[in-house]
């Protein structure tokens, strides 16, 4: 018998057939693929190291070499003439969930290893998930998602278009002020958030910019033509907020102060190196804004009693 990572192990009963009971491989103690396994049960959703005995059988996902998706017949580990040679390494060709997967990882700065003992699996299948077009299951992901602070719905992607909110309320909300602290940490994670402006036409505009936290100023990258430079010299409100549609709750940070042009040449290099990220929009966009929060509140969302 071999499997590979993602494979599910079959337990069949010896009377009927049927399937008695099932689980993702999430972890190999040997390199060729043979037992024992450590197997994720889609019943209880605990991981445990399984000796197969002849009632089991290996069902390969789709994306491994020579198996087809689904395929339900035993592998019996028997090697053909001449497969002695060691296959070569497959090149990393991940599917979308194995990118999202890797973005959000990095994104928070965590190792594949500190990640895979917070989602309780393997190094080895967390590569695999995020190097190859695999379909983990339900459970893992779930999982995962937890161990990232994410949801299993972004990590799949679906909904990307649709505007959040979307989802039920919750049956017993509660609506609390979060303190001057909690505004900070939550705002302190670089991201993207919005900011509120009068444009010089006299209109309104409320425009997402990728902004950073630094010595307790938020600042971010635009054009000096751009609609966001209309913020220089003016009084102007900057917003993030994070909602998860899977559990219906959230929290928003509101902040209100002056913002400038950061002109001092050391300061404007200090700003571009320890930047995160470049604005997703694009461009030249080299000119740096700064605004002090002279006002910092926010909400959150939860079930009442948490």
């Amino acid at each position: 018998m071999r499997a590979h990572l993602g494979d599910q192990l079959v337990i069949e009963s010896q009377k009927t057939g049927a399937t008695r009971r099932d689980g993702e491989i999430v972890g190999l103690h040997h390199e060729d693929g043979t037992p024992p396994y450590d197997v994720r049960w889609s019943d209880t959703d605990e991981v445990t190291l399984v000796f197969p005995g002849p009632d089991a059988h290996v069902r390969h996902v789709e994306g491994q070499p020579g198996t087809t998706r689904g395929s339900s017949q035993p592998d019996t580990g028997e090697a053909e003439a001449g497969s002695a040679v060691a296959a070569p390494a497959e090149t990393p060709n991940p599917g979308d969930i194995g990118r999202r997967l890797a973005v959000e990882r990095r994104r928070r700065g965590l190792s594949r290893e500190e990640t895979a003992r917070r989602a309780r699996i393997s190094p080895g299948y967390l590569a695999y998930l995020e190097e190859q077009p695999a379909d983990p299951t339900v459970a893992t992901l779930l999982s995962l998602a937890d161990a990232l602070g994410t949801t299993a719905t972004a990590l799949r992607g679906a909904g990307v278009d649709l505007p959040p909110g979307q989802g039920h309320a919750l049956l017993h909300p509660q609506l609390r002020d979060l303190s001057p602290e909690e505004c900070r940490r939550l705002l302190s994670s670089h991201g993207v958030g919005r900011i509120a402006v009068s444009t010089p036409d006299g209109h309104p505009a409320v425009v997402p910019v990728n902004y950073e936290v630094m010595e307790d100023a938020i600042v971010f990258r635009t054009a000096p033509d751009s609609v966001p430079a209309a913020a220089v010299g003016t009084e102007v409100a900057f917003e993030v907020d994070h909602v998860d549609e899977a559990m219906s709750q959230g929290w928003s940070v509101l902040a209100v102060g002056p913002a400038n042009v950061v002109t001092e040449p050391d300061a404007v290099r200090g700003l571009a190196q320890r930047a995160h990220t470049e604005p997703w929009a694009g461009g030249a966009r080299e000119m740096w804004v700064s605004i002090r929060p002279t006002r910092l509140t926010g909400r959150r969302i939860t079930p009442a009693g948490q």
